[in-house]
């Protein structure tokens, strides 16, 4: 029998391992498992090379509990280990012996998975004691027992195995209890191993028996050894690539398509991308694309592989090419990894193009489900943007879809303004802006629908690719002045009328949360609507922005402000407002005659300040004393002009009527509005 002390510098290894080499105790299951399938495996490859000439089929892996005992066994069939191999490859930790048998069938050993070595000591984070039972694939060798407590001491020695290959057997510490039962053992080789190239051996096939079930004599193998992405795209049918979604994504509806990537050169990548249904739910999780390096389960954190819009998609990516750091658990920066993203990007967005074309009333079709992949695409990767660019596509509010070039020339001739801007009109919702789409629609322009998750942030980005384009919502001002083509007319009122017309108005308005109301008039057609409440398109987009840039969160906090606009060629609006001008005449002309000569007073003395020094002392006394009596006299006359409003129905009608077209009548205000239109055709 031989002792010594395994290879390395610190006599605190096992504590480091146990602690901090792996993120998850659970990896040792995964990393004992692929070791197994890597001495497997390379069997094959020296049976191929000719250095090895016995049988290689049926090799499996098995993995094994006794629960009484307190063990957990991994076995192979693989090259198993001579003493010297077992002193170089376990007692060295530094040296990876998966390195110098790449070197030496670095043509044939594509499919090794891993490495010897740290990985093996993964064991010991789960394990009090641990035994390595091993025979060479090479002729006449000696098979050796490799045990080890858990300290830097071990002991090695001939044992009486009979079988190539090589069993672990770990001893399972007290506080790892859990590792001994079957239904974690079974859920570990379910994540970490189930599409391994080499059969997985755990348990017996059960079968329904005497009211219970029972094992079988069949072995119970877990995984797939060659599962979708590594069999060739000709050679699969679409209901394969279906199955294998719900095998990977249970619980799910149907995917849309997909995407089946194979690329050998200048770096290795297989894999399969499904499109689900996402419509408006931008749900950025991290574990829905699986990563496998050679069919080993390595992550669902692919961060840095997989561009960040792309973490909206599901599947599969294998590669062996991505770096791992010692626990194959974490993604490393490399040049590499910014490869393969760069290429599934591109291998995303071509897919994407070859469909528009090849089946566009398809993609019209799906359009709605990826329209917040794509959009997201082109808002964060300037790559995706542009490929994009070219199957994009814009619905309008009657149902048809448009690539961004088709739309642009069909608005061209009559949406352009009088400064050759094209302005692109939307709306956000169909139903709530009906009145404002089919006043833009009578007038012979083109309404976008745009109710999408990111159609806000997605309206700046088009802006941003088109220059002298603006994209303008139906309800953000009168139809006249959308798409303006001259110079707007002067409103009809003279300066008294406006002053009437204002206060008649503005103080009939009722008092509705976070919102402002501005009366402002504007010469539209008769047959208009007599008020149209309208939005900035500055000012809401900046609110809608909020939502998604916290740097603009304070918009959020500002009030809705609206534009209360009357048509001053309205019949109805000249009737209202020429009788108060008749009704209130003379109790305001003596109000205004008083007020303009108050003003000329006032007038008189600030142009006494001929050099901007103020006006002179001797003089603001009298300045102030004006000041205020003008305030009082355009007070006196704006209440005279409330008092009168308060009891004309015609203008509270009008006023709650503009306020239900915009969904901003309720309540309260929304039972007296019932009230009153019963009332009035009474």
């Amino acid at each position: 029998m031989a002792k010594g002390s395994i290879g390395v510098t610190t006599n605190n290894i096992f504590p480091v391992i146990k602690k901090f080499l792996y993120s998850d105790h659970e990896i040792f299951l995964r990393e004992l498992v692929s070791n197994a399938v890597d001495a497997t495996q390379k069997l094959k490859t020296l049976a191929v090379a000719g250095d090895y000439n016995g049988p290689t089929e049926g090799l499996k892996v098995s993995v094994k509990l006794d629960k009484e005992a307190g063990t957990l066994t991994v076995s192979d069939q693989g090259i198993g280990m001579t003493e010297e191999e077992v002193d170089k490859y376990i007692n060295q930790i530094a040296f990876s012996g998966a390195e110098e048998f790449l070197n030496k069938y670095k043509d044939s050993a594509s499919a090794i998975i891993g490495h010897f070595g740290l990985g093996f000591y993964s064991a010991f984070m789960v394990a009090k004691k641990v035994e390595i039972h091993t025979k060479s694939y090479q002729d006449d060798a000696k098979a050796v027992l490799w045990t080890c407590d858990g300290s830097p001491e071990y002991e090695m020695s001939e044992c009486d195995k009979a079988e190539r290959g090589t069993d672990i057997v770990l001893y399972i510490d007290d506080d790892e209890k859990e590792f001994l039962e079957q239904s974690r053992i079974s859920t570990l080789l379910h994540k970490y191993c189930k599409f391994l190239p080499v059969p997985v051996i755990f348990g017996k096939e059960q079968e329904w028996k005497d009211g219970k079930y029972v094992d079988t004599d069949k072995d119970k193998v877990i995984n797939d050894v060659e599962p979708l992405w590594t069999r060739k795209p000709t050679d699969l049918k679409d209901e394969d690539y279906i199955k294998f979604y719900h095998a990977i994504q249970p619980a799910q509806d149907d995917p849309l398509f997909w995407i089946h990537l194979n690329v050998d050169y200048p770096f290795t990548l297989t894999g399969i991308l499904y499109f689900p249904k996402i419509k408006n739910n931008l749900d950025i999780r991290k574990d829905r694309i699986q990563l496998y390096c050679n069919q080993v389960f390595v992550t669902d954190s692919v961060e840095g592989v997989v561009p960040e819009f792309m973490m909206l998609l599901q599947g599969v990516i294998d590669s062996p090419d991505i770096p791992l750091n010692v626990s194959r658990s974490y993604l490393q920066a490399d040049r590499n990894v910014k490869k393969i993203s760069s290429y599934i990007t591109k291998k995303v967005a071509s897919r994407l193009e070859e469909i528009s074309k090849t089946d566009a009333k398809a993609f019209e079709q799906k359009w709605n489900d990826i329209k917040i992949f794509i959009e997201y695409g082109m808002l964060s990767d300037e790559k995706f943007k542009e490929a994009a660019s070219k199957f994009a596509l814009l619905q309008n509010t009657d149902g048809k879809f448009f690539k961004l070039d088709e739309y642009k020339e069909l608005i061209k001739g009559n949406q352009t303004d009088k400064d050759d801007n094209l302005i692109y009109l939307y709306a956000t919702d169909k139903t709530a802006q009906y009145s404002y789409i089919k006043a833009a629609q009578d007038k012979g322009y083109d309404v976008l629908l745009m109710d999408g998750q990111l159609d806000i942030p997605f309206v700046g980005l088009l802006e941003q690719m088109n220059e002298k384009s603006r994209f303008v919502r139906v309800d953000s001002d009168v139809v006249d002045n959308l798409v303006r083509k001259e110079d707007s007319k002067d409103a009809e009122f003279s300066t008294q009328e406006r002053e009437i017309a204002t206060t008649l108005f503005k103080s009939q308005i009722p008092n509705i949360e976070k919102s402002e109301f501005m009366v402002t008039y504007a010469a539209m057609s008769p047959a208009a609507q007599p008020v149209v409440i309208t939005q900035s398109e500055y000012m809401r987009r900046m609110k809608d922005m909020a939502v998604f840039q916290p740097g603009m969160s304070f918009y959020g906090e500002f009030p809705d402000a609206y534009n209360f606009t009357l048509n001053t060629s309205h019949p109805l609006i000249k009737r209202v407002v020429d009788q108060a001008k008749s009704a209130l005449s003379d109790q305001l002309k003596p109000i205004e005659d008083e007020l303009t000569a108050t003003n000329a007073v006032i007038k008189a003395i600030r142009d006494l300040d001929k050099d901007n020094k103020g006006v002179p002392d001797d003089k603001k006394d009298d300045l102030k004393k004006n000041e205020d009596k003008a305030q009082a006299l355009r007070d006196k006359k704006e209440e005279i002009i409330t008092t009168y409003a308060k009891e004309q129905d015609t203008v509270k009608q009008l006023i709650d009527i503009a306020l239900l077209g915009n969904g901003l009548l309720k309540g309260e205000d929304l039972n007296k509005f019932l009230k009153r239109s019963v009332d009035l055709l009474s």
